[in-house]
């Protein structure tokens, strides 16, 4: 609350302090709360029946429009459970205190707790369902996609076609064939400078030796041809 004191000649004796000019409102709730139902009965006790209907056998005896309506809705309530409804109990304080009896309201209440009705969740439109299981259907392809983009499927099964298993048999024979012919002339050679060097060398281990260097020039320069070949078919690839 904001007040206002003013001192001799019509002036103030202080400044107001700037929260007692202005009450602004509190900000609302960042979050909204939940809408959940209020107590509106009691679940009574063991004790609540019995000292009911001994008042309700003595009211038996005022035929007043107050205890009729009292009573109608307690036996109501009892006919229904074990609850009390608020109504009901403040008509039933209101009686106990116009006719005086002994007993009190605390006292029937002893060992009553506050009944909270359970609320029922409302049931959800069919059509609003689908078409939030559409959307997450679609983000979740959506996501699967963005996860799964660097992922080549044809490099994965170049291995399981016929055609690629064609395509490797013949780099096997081709790489067969070559290994093949490196050895079929690095024999020939080594057959060629072993015969003829008979006509020059009159001993074996000097024929041999010579063909010997033959062969393995031989085979350098074949084994030089067949890098270079290989380094130009990597290249290609």
């Amino acid at each position: 609350m904001c007040v206002c004191v003013g001192g001799r000649g019509g002036r103030l004796p202080f400044a107001p302090h700037a929260a007692d000019v202005a009450c602004p409102r509190p900000p609302p709730h960042p979050f909204p709360l939940p809408l959940t139902k209020m107590a509106s009965a009691v679940r009574v006790g063991d004790g609540f029946e019995p000292r009911l209907r001994a008042l309700l056998r003595d009211w038996d005896r005022d035929d007043s429009s107050v205890a009729q309506d009292a009573r109608s809705q307690l036996e109501a309530c009892l006919a229904g459970g074990p609850t009390v409804s608020f109504d009901a109990l403040r008509t039933l304080h209101g009686f106990l205190r116009a006719k005086g009896f002994p007993v009190y309201l605390h006292e029937l209440l002893e060992g009553a707790e506050l009944f909270v009705p359970e609320v029922k969740a409302p049931e959800r439109n069919p059509e609003l369902v689908a078409r939030l299981e559409k959307i997450k259907a679609k983000l979740a392809n959506e996501e699967y996609k963005r996860i799964t983009r660097n992922v080549d499927c044809k490099q994965m099964n170049r291995f399981g076609t016929l055609g690629n298993l064609g395509r490797e048999v013949r780099s096997v024979k081709a790489v067969v064939v070559t290994i093949f012919n490196f050895l079929l002339t690095v024999v020939a050679s080594f057959a060629c400078a072993y015969i003829g060097s008979q006509y020059i060398f009159t001993e074996t281990a000097a024929r041999v030796l010579s063909a010997v260097i033959v062969a393995s020039v031989v085979g350098l320069a074949e084994l030089y041809v067949l890098v270079r070949t290989m380094e130009g078919e990597l290249g290609e690839m």
